[in-house]
């Protein structure tokens, strides 16, 4: 009663699994299986597909990636190109803030080459040209906030007009921080020329 089955039970059970795995399924019969979830079956191809690497060539495969991201990126800060654009220069709004910014004279624009001019005018020693340094400087840092003021407001109620339902936060700053820079070196390279409507 407690004896183990002879080797020759064991074969033929074997040839009746074989026997029984060899014939056709019928369609309407139960598979003996639950079908697996749509998420499961993709998971699973997924990892079929995706095959083991050594995590030096998973480190080498990322920095190509990186690599052709960032040279994507460089030509889109160039020409334009929405698609591969940073996160920060995307979307409709911050492309028409940087067109309105592109489109008209800023006097921040051209806040470094005056700074230069008012340091090299405060070093010389004489008294006269001294306070005219220090007055210069008074008046480019009152022209910049008084045009820094008009164009973000300006700016603030065309955006509320034309994008109501876009997301229109850190826009102005955005478009503040652009007019900072001369119009040749900004990135991405300005689309419009000056006096053109955006």
């Amino acid at each position: 009663m407690f004896r183990s089955r002879s080797k020759d039970d064991k074969a033929q059970a074997a040839q009746a699994k074989v026997s029984q795995s060899q014939q056709p399924r019928d369609p309407q019969a139960p598979k003996g299986r639950p079908t697996p979830k749509r998420s499961e079956a993709q998971t699973q191809r997924r990892s079929v597909a995706n095959t083991k690497m050594s995590p030096k060539e998973a480190r080498t495969r990322s920095r190509d990636e990186r690599r052709t991201a960032m040279q994507r990126q460089r030509e889109a800060l160039a020409n334009g190109d929405e698609r591969y654009l940073p996160a920060r220069d995307k979307g409709p709004v911050r492309k028409y803030a940087r067109d309105f910014v592109d489109s008209r004279f800023a006097i921040a624009e051209y806040f470094l080459p005056m700074a230069v001019v008012i340091l090299v005018l405060s070093m010389i020693r004489v008294g006269s040209l001294q306070n005219i340094a220090l007055l210069l400087w008074l008046f480019v840092i009152v022209a910049i906030v008084v045009d820094s003021a008009v164009t973000g407001f300006r700016l603030k109620k065309i955006l509320t007009e034309k994008f109501p339902n876009e997301r229109r936060k850190g826009a102005v700053a955005y478009a503040l921080m652009r007019t900072l820079q001369m119009k040749r070196l900004r990135l991405p390279k300005p689309q419009v020329k000056r006096g053109e409507r955006p």
